[in-house]
Order: structure tokens, then C-alpha cells, then sequence
């Protein structure tokens, strides 16, 4: 399966900062990632920011109509985003055989796409041009409407893949519709719901003992979200 990755801060966000009340939306941003899924490219969405910021980075990009996909978020606060996301993606190559064709983000992420492999005709930066990273990325300038214009332009004769939103369509965002690649590997087992909590434990367990963490769930993986949309209604994470 091929995927195009969007690093949600670097592509997205126009403002500082997506905590903000609504941090407005770059121009063009969402036509590009639909653009890409028109093609049946699978969607990963990729973040440093801690798994418990899930519901407010969801829901800003629901109400801003992004096309349905993967989201990653690491797992509670760490020091280190981007080896975060690095390993989650390289992860995701090797063991998960996922073909990233192209890459989108901040200065930042250019490092992480590096030890992937991609090209520099397969990463996409947005903002003001630096000679430093000239050869290791295309810069997005002129903004997204521009690009989108590029990417229309060399794609109007490749043949559409298989359709991606097939696959995060299976019961919505249910646990049992996981895509099957998530469910194969170890390093995203620990795909959660972002619709509705898991149903009540029939264990009677004292609470104390329910609260313990149970063996071999200790590990510090990073968290990744199944996250479609369906009938244009917005879907929001449980908490």
C-alpha cells in the first residue's frame, strides 16, 4: 500500500499553534490531502504531540474537513518528538511494508523523511525557502493552491489506486476496523477508538487491581488513530 504523510503542524496549522482556540487553516491545505486521496493514497497524519491532546488535534481536523485517515501521536510527553515520529514511520516501511511516495511538513521534519530514504522530489516543505535545506526538499512558496495546480497537472494521466477510505471505512472507527496492517505489528496494536469508549468490563476486579497496568503493556509505543469521517459528520475522540 502507498501512503502520503502530513506532518499536522508543519503542513496545516497558519497559526503558532494548534492548542489555540482555532488556529486558522493554511490556504489550499485540505485541497492537497484530498487531492492525494482522490488517487486512493492512504492518509497518515503525524504529530509529536502527546496522545492526551488527541481530541482537540481531531476535532480541529474535523471541523476544518480533512479527509479521513491514520493519525500518530506519541505517547504521553517525551523529549524527543521527531525520533517519535521516526520510528513510528520507519516502523511503518520495514515492518508494515507501507510506501511513503511523498511527505509534507516544517524545516523540522526534513531530518525525519532523510532517514527515511525519500528523495528530495518527495518532500514538501511549507514556508520561506532556506539554502540550507534547498537540496533536500521542494519548497511550497507560492502556497498550496500552486502546488495543488503542479500536482493536478503531473497527475492527470496516473490511473487512481485502490481505494483507501475502503479500508477505514469497516465500522467506522470501531476497534474491530482497524486496517489490517495495523492490527499485524506490535508498535501499533495499541490503536484506540475515536468514537466511542470500549464497552464495560465484565471482570469484578477491585478497582485497585483493575487500575494496575497489566503485563507487557508498559512499553512506551507510540499511539496511532484510525480516523475516518462518514456522511461529512464530525467524529470526535473518546476521552
Amino acid at each position: 500500500m502507498e501512503c502520503v504523510v502530513f506532518s499536522i503542524d508543519g503542513s496545516f496549522a497558519a497559526s503558532v499553534s494548534i492548542m489555540g482556540s482555532d488556529p486558522k487553516v493554511r490556504a489550499g491545505a485540505v485541497d492537497v490531502v484530498r487531492h492525494w486521496q482522490d488517487l486512493g493514497y492512504l492518509i497518515i497524519y503525524i504529530t509529536g504531540r502527546p496522545d492526551m491532546q488527541k481530541q482537540r488535534v481531531v476535532s480541529w481536523l474535523g471541523q476544518h474537513n480533512f479527509p479521513q485517515g491514520i493519525i500518530f501521536f506519541s505517547e504521553g510527553l517525551v523529549h524527543d518528538p521527531l525520533r517519535q515520529k521516526t520510528i513510528f514511520l520507519r516502523n511503518l516501511v520495514q515492518e508494515s511494508h507501507i510506501k511513503i511516495c511523498a511527505a509534507y511538513g516544517s524545516m523540522k521534519d526534513i531530518s525525519v523523511y532523510n532517514v527515511l530514504g525519500m528523495t528530495s522530489s518527495q518532500i514538501y516543505i511549507v514556508g520561506r525557502p532556506s539554502k540550507k535545506y534547498q537540496n533536500q526538499c521542494k519548497f511550497l512558496s507560492e502556497g498550496y493552491a500552486a502546488h495543488l495546480a503542479q500536482l493536478e497537472f503531473g497527475h492527470r494521466s496516473r490511473a487512481k489506486k485502490s481505494n483507501s477510505r475502503m479500508i477505514l471505512r469497516k465500522g467506522s472507527f470501531g476497534l474491530s476496523a482497524q486496517p489490517d496492517f495495523l492490527r499485524k505489528r506490535n508498535h501499533l496494536r495499541r490503536t484506540m477508538s475515536v468514537q466511542q469508549p470500549d464497552p464495560p468490563s465484565c471482570n469484578h476486579k477491585p478497582e485497585r487491581a483493575q487500575s494496575q497496568p497489566e503485563t507487557g503493556k508498559d512499553e512506551r509505543h507510540p499511539h496511532s488513530i484510525a480516523w475516518a469521517r462518514s456522511g461529512g459528520s464530525k467524529s470526535e475522540p473518546s476521552v
